[in-house]
């Protein structure tokens, strides 16, 4: 059986760097970090008190203020993302197969917001007995940003949520490119979308020690590759890429902005929360995409890397890449977007894949900030070139992003520039 080929033809995101994949991007490259003081609660009497939030994102832009109350802020996100995609994707509403057109939108956590704030509710008010919100279960389920994008176009294709920690909306991504490839859809939106930014979540982290504590300085906290990195920093947000048939797009005439060419899973059977030291499901990952995608490790110009700026994930990317790439290791570029968005969870995966496209489509590799120099961990490679602190333009014909869950969960994904 011949693979189609799966090309993207919208891109839409919600981030801390902006609510639109231009303003994102811009920010990107200028090498801005998201992070700011909570706004969300108050973080008196927690450790962090720092987060990338989202900034000024007004959810009556995409629907009414009756609908909003019906879904959770990591929907909101999600189905937001999932516009802009659509209206760059150019595709007609009106005259496509909606029986091909999928969603596939992934989410680590998903409605935590409103699960805190219902289970609070009925503790509050145990002598009346229990009394919820209609609309919690749908609001809070991980799977619902899926429905609802589906309900909202009518899209009757494959229609489902991944969770895999934080490589969830990457396997969404691949699971995408795998049913287009074989003919089981012509479109599929694919991505993911969190916002945990909460008490439970923040405290949560906190006490797994996960969190960077750095309060005097949110904007230096997420410091990928640093010596003195101390955790990483909590991101929300939401990415959304339109993933086509190559020959539905031409048929319709649609401005193509690269190719998926392949992706790779693997687990690290190692521990819940720590990847392997020596990055052996971090190796196994990227080989598996290179292989998936018919490429050499030659081939690839940039990785964006998961780099969430904790001590122990920090050292065994590096090693891993090395491992693989072998001297190419050296001649690539490598960069931590994280370091300006923090980590968006399930929603890293989408986000990164989208800083991977725009790489690809304009020849500019955006940096990892919050380096400085004399902060060199002894224990990572800096001959390799991780971009510190400018973007650097070079072309970039195909680029790779890893992403690693909780639980050794690990995604690679691959897309280059499209030529005919």
């Amino acid at each position: 059986m011949e693979l189609k080929r799966v090309v993207v033809t919208g891109l839409g995101a919600v981030t801390p760097l902006g609510n639109s994949v231009p303003e994102f991007w811009d920010n990107l490259v200028k090498g801005v970090s998201g992070a700011t003081p909570i706004t969300r609660f108050d973080t008196t009497n927690f450790k962090t008190k720092f987060a990338c939030e989202v900034k000024d994102f007004d959810a009556t832009k995409y629907f009414d203020r009756k609908e909003v109350r019906k879904l959770d802020l990591y929907a909101q996100y999600a189905i937001a993302s999932a516009k802009e995609a659509l209206e760059q994707s150019g595709l007609d509403l009106e005259t496509i197969d909606k029986d091909e057109v999928g969603v596939i939108f992934a989410a680590g956590i998903g409605g935590i917001a409103t699960f805190e704030q219902e289970i609070g509710y009925y503790y509050q008010h145990l002598e009346n007995g229990p009394k919820f919100n209609p609309f919690f279960i749908p609001k809070m389920i991980s799977d619902i940003a899926a429905g609802q994008i589906s309900i909202m176009y009518g899209f009757r294709g494959p229609n489902y949520s991944t969770a895999s920690a934080c490589a969830s909306s990457t396997n969404a991504l691949i699971d995408a490119f795998n049913y287009i490839r074989l003919g089981k859809a012509n479109v599929i939106l694919a991505g993911g979308a969190e916002a945990a930014i909460t008490p439970g979540g923040v405290g949560g982290f906190n006490a797994l020690t996960a969190l960077s504590t750095r309060n005097d300085d949110p904007e230096g906290a997420s410091r990928p590759f640093s010596k003195s990195r101390d955790g990483f920093v909590m991101g929300e947000g939401a990415g959304c890429l339109v993933l086509e048939d190559l020959d539905h797009a031409l048929a319709r005439g649609a401005n193509i902005l690269c190719e998926v060419v392949g992706g790779g899973l693997s687990a690290d059977a190692y521990h819940l929360t720590a990847s392997h030291p020596e990055g052996l499901g971090a190796k196994l990952v990227m080989r598996r995409a290179l292989k998936d995608a018919g490429m050499n490790p030659e081939d690839i110009d940039y990785i964006n890397v998961h780099g969430t700026s904790t001590p122990v994930g920090d050292i065994s990317e590096p090693r891993a890449i090395i491992d693989v790439f072998g001297e190419n290791a050296y001649k690539l570029n490598i960069s931590a977007t994280k370091s300006m968005t923090g980590h968006l969870l399930g929603a890293a995966g989408a986000v990164e894949a989208i800083a991977s496209v725009l790489a690809v489509m304009n020849d500019i590799v955006p940096p990892t900030i919050n380096f400085t120099e004399g902060d060199e961990d002894p224990d990572i490679d800096f001959n390799l070139n991780f971009t510190f602190n400018k973007a650097q333009k070079r072309v970039v014909n195909a680029a790779l992003s890893n992403t690693f869950g909780f639980g050794g969960h690990n995604a690679s994904v691959i897309v280059k520039k499209y030529v005919l």
